[in-house]
């Protein structure tokens, strides 16, 4: 960790890993690095299991996501991971198979002692679209410009997670501005970056059962 802390205090910058996790399509990653003015992305992509490896959700696709995740934090050496967390109708399935990609993430998160911050899929795109009903199009056209990229990132899920790193520069830039203590769970930072985006989003998040699916799962349903 030595390499962070030398780059961090030789040139002022923050530098963030971005993980959007998926259940059954890519997990998307985007490294974004910042100065305190401006933005810019290092690299980004997503990876997709095989289709062998989604039907039967075996622990190769867990691994490939985990080998992914643990060589983009030793390659670009990132001060924080953002990542963007579980949220609305999901049958539990689904939810307990996006879980597990979102444990391998923290996992090699912490492997190298990098703190890690979770983001709603709503403050995301408060935070980057200005309202939390921006659909993917938005969002990528959004990156492109905060980011000045000369192209719409690809695929979607490749332009969520660097909303997500976004995101996260600008809950951070926010406290670093004001002061404002930092906070083991992130709370007061998902606060901050929805302020700075005049997001009406609730404070607290609750998660209910509501009926089944027409496969007879029970759905989690997001009161956000």
């Amino acid at each position: 960790m030595n390499n962070i802390k030398e780059r961090a205090a030789g040139n002022g910058c923050i530098r963030v890993l971005g993980v959007d996790p998926a259940a059954a399509g890519p997990t998307g990653y985007g490294i974004v690095e910042s100065d305190g003015q401006c933005c810019r992305v290092l690299h980004y992509g997503a990876l997709k299991s095989a289709s062998k490896q989604q039907r039967g959700w075996s622990g190769a696709a867990l691994q490939g996501v985990h080998a992914l995740i643990y060589g983009l934090i030793e390659e670009f050496a990132p001060d924080a991971m953002a990542v963007e967390s579980v949220f609305t109708a999901l049958n539990m399935r689904t939810a307990l198979r996006l879980a597990e990609v979102r444990g391998v993430v923290l996992l090699a998160a912490a492997q190298h002692g990098l703190e890690v911050h979770s983001y709603a899929p709503r403050e995301v795109k408060a935070s980057i679209a200005g309202h939390g009903h921006a659909d993917k199009r938005q969002i990528q056209t959004m990156v492109r410009a905060l980011l000045s990229m000369n192209v719409t990132p690809e695929p979607a899920d490749a332009a969520d997670a660097l909303a997500v790193a976004l995101c996260h520069l600008r809950a951070e830039q926010v406290r670093r501005r004001f002061g404002l203590p930092r906070k083991n769970d992130g709370t007061k930072l998902r606060s901050v970056s929805a302020a700075a985006a005049s997001a009406s989003a609730s404070a607290t998040t609750g998660i209910r059962t509501s009926g089944t699916t027409r496969g007879g799962l029970p759905r989690i349903v997001s009161t956000r």
